[in-house]
């Protein structure tokens, strides 16, 4: 069965960088889409952004775009978020999720829809 882990998360100062970590304690066999989603308190889920089992399609949200940066190294299942440049506004919990289809492209990842496996999440706290 499908679990993941987050890790990387922690406390920097605006204009700072992180990386998240997502490791997946196997995927041979669901062959996962993995995206990267965020909650503030008060705040709706936000999409942050999405890659393909492949790792030939991305996606970001708008308001990560050319700050962060997505990849994976599927022999390590892992899945990382750079995140540089960054903002307060982007103080959160970050999940990864993943969904289990090898031939999913990342369109429309930002509904969350489909994807059935959470991590417990990593906290994120940009100081200004």
């Amino acid at each position: 069965q499908l679990h993941l882990a987050e890790s990387g998360g922690g406390l920097v100062q605006s204009g700072g960088s992180l990386r998240l970590s997502c490791v997946a304690s196997e995927w041979s066999s669901d062959q996962p889409a993995i995206a990267w989603f965020r909650q503030a308190p008060g705040k709706e889920r936000e999409g942050v952004s999405c890659i393909s089992y492949a790792g030939s399609d991305t996606n970001y949200g708008d308001s990560v775009k050319g700050r962060f940066t997505i990849s994976r190294d599927n022999s390590k299942r892992t899945v990382y978020l750079q995140m540089d440049n960054l903002k307060p506004e982007d103080t959160a919990v970050y999940y990864c999720a993943a969904l289990k289809n090898p031939y999913y492209y990342c369109t429309t990842f930002s509904s969350g829809r489909g994807f059935t496996t959470w991590g417990q999440g990593t906290q994120v706290t940009v100081s200004s």
